[in-house]
């Protein structure tokens, strides 16, 4: 292991970001990014995450994003935004903790912990930057997710 967390969880971590990256840029909702990208490209970029973390993030986006055939959309999460926006890395991180968490309860994949979280009702929450679930302890984030309601 070289830094805080292991190579692949940091890969993971990049996976995310890219996502939030690609959802932000074309204004589209994180599950249709994650749907568009495909289960293939998804383990690529998260096997090669080393090497196109390198790169300028913006350059990965679109290649991916033109590769993908994503299109404009009206999913617009930062201009509905009325407070501090927070970073794609930022985000990238909350759904790395999530997806390392499910995939740790459920005793599954990584990608497939990926699409069943970027696929479920727990994305509208993270991705309201309105409200303040994405700031919620990690714990509660996967307990909230397996329970599949929030519960305060």
């Amino acid at each position: 292991m070289i830094g805080r967390e292991d190579k692949k969880t940091n890969d993971l971590f990049f996976v995310c970001s890219l996502i939030d990256y690609i959802a932000r840029n074309t204004k589209n909702r994180r599950s249709y990014v994650v749907k568009k990208l495909g289960k293939e490209r998804i383990e690529k970029i998260y096997d090669l995450a080393d090497i196109y973390h390198s790169y300028n993030i913006e350059q990965v986006a679109e290649e991916f994003s033109e590769e993908s055939k994503i299109l404009e959309g009206t999913f617009d999460n930062i201009k509905q935004c009325n407070y501090a926006i927070p970073t794609h890395w930022d985000i990238g991180k909350v759904y790395k903790r999530l997806i390392i968490g499910v995939a740790a309860t459920k005793k599954i994949e990584v990608i497939e912990a990926l699409f069943e979280v970027y696929n479920s009702f727990i994305c509208d929450l993270i991705d309201d930057y309105n409200g303040s679930f994405y700031f919620e302890n990690p714990q509660f984030i996967l307990e909230t997710y397996l329970a599949g309601k929030v519960e305060y």
